[in-house]
């Protein structure tokens, strides 16, 4: 069987990287920049470190700001209106998961009309045409959207999010400037940092996956464990660490899709609006137990990658444990909460029947019914 990798035409990495967005929208002759950031990034500066560049290289460039975490449908009909009335011919997506899902999904619909109602988008859609251009510039070090070929989208309507894959979204550069990145507060450091933890587990242990994601996946683990910390810390190399390791994680797990840590996290995320990288934190240990009898030795080199010593003296039972105990460590000592408040009895079988039927269930290692999901959320009550 034939695997296919797909990866940004252009990509760049570390501290003055975003210098590089006006010669990259130059070299390839576009006019007008239509910028996809959430209000809080304009507020806080953090946008203008792009449109500064822009500016001072007499690009034009228009702002759409109607963007909330986990963006909704609404959001992007939104947005395509507002992009048709920019006249622009590129998108400058600025932010974390949220304005990068928002940009894919306008930047699809824009380049493939029949899609406008949104929701036709979930799973792999067959979209005919590439999306409108997207530089991409992560302000978190988690999604890796910047590098990836899903994006998420709240139905708010019927209280669900949904997965689109589509290799028409992939974004055309990605500019990885830690720098951007050093405005986070350490709450949502610590929670996009465990987001990447979980692509990277989740992808090295899914169904699809390969010796060339086995070695993204492995790097990333390691750089996520040394680096998480520090960055939650403010520290700057750890700011750097977590900016490439969540990229490479990206580099893997966009080509070979997730489990159900995701698909369970995407349902929190659309019930009681858990931020998705808390989420995928709360999920992510109680889901490794789940799957450790299906996964072979991979556990004891999650183990390694981790940090911990001795692996190969342990036994399975060992070292499947020690690799568990290790996430659940890193996870606590930045600060993730263990257990979810909000989560009610009566909730649970529409949750278990939701992510049971998300992109993601069908990547996990091991079959999870409706049943077990049930059983895999009632652990976080």
């Amino acid at each position: 069987m034939a695997n296919r990798i797909m990866l940004n035409e252009t990509s760049y990495h570390g501290a003055g990287a975003n210098q590089r967005i006006a010669q990259e929208a130059k070299a390839r002759a576009f006019k007008k920049a239509f910028i996809c950031s959430d209000p809080d990034l304009i507020q806080f500066g953090v946008t203008g470190k792009v449109t500064s560049v822009l500016e001072e290289a007499g690009l034009a460039y228009e702002m759409y700001s109607d963007i909330k975490a986990n963006p909704t449908i609404e959001n992007v009909q939104n947005g395509v209106k507002a992009f048709k009335a920019a006249n622009a011919d590129y998108i400058v997506a600025i932010g974390g998961g949220s304005s990068m899902d928002t940009a894919k999904a306008i930047g699809i619909i824009i380049a493939n009309p029949e899609f406008e109602d949104v929701r036709s988008l979930e799973g792999v859609a067959p979209t005919t045409k590439p999306c409108v251009p997207i530089i991409a510039v992560p302000t978190t070090a988690g999604t890796a959207a910047e590098v990836t070929i899903n994006y998420v989208i709240t139905d708010v309507e019927r209280k669900r999010k949904f997965v689109c894959v589509d290799p028409h979204d992939m974004p055309v550069v990605a500019i990885v400037d830690p720098d951007m990145m050093s405005s986070m507060p350490k709450g949502l450091t610590a929670s996009t940092g465990m987001d990447a933890l979980t692509h990277a587990i989740e992808g090295y242990t899914t169904k699809a996956a390969w010796e060339m994601t086995d070695m993204f996946h492995l790097k990333a683990i390691e750089i996520i464990a040394k680096s998480l910390r520090s960055a939650v810390a403010n520290e700057k190399e750890g700011r750097e660490g977590m900016a490439l390791g969540q990229y490479i994680a990206g580099m893997g797990f966009s080509n070979v899709g997730l489990g159900i840590a995701h698909s369970m996290a995407h349902t929190l995320g659309a019930v009681y609006d858990t931020p998705h990288g808390v989420a995928c934190a709360m999920m992510l240990p109680i889901v490794m137990g789940y799957n450790a009898e299906c996964s072979g030795e991979k556990y004891r080199e999650i183990a390694r990658a981790m940090g911990v010593k001795g692996v190969d003296e342990m036994s399975v039972e060992e070292y499947r444990k020690a690799a568990v105990d290790a996430v659940q460590k890193l996870s606590v000592d930045v600060g993730i909460p263990t257990k979810l408040e909000a989560l009610k009895e009566e909730d649970l079988q529409f949750l278990a029947e939701s992510a049971h039927a998300d992109a993601c269930a069908p990547g996990n290692p091991k079959d999870a019914s409706v049943e077990d999901l049930k059983e895999l959320f009632r652990k976080l009550m």
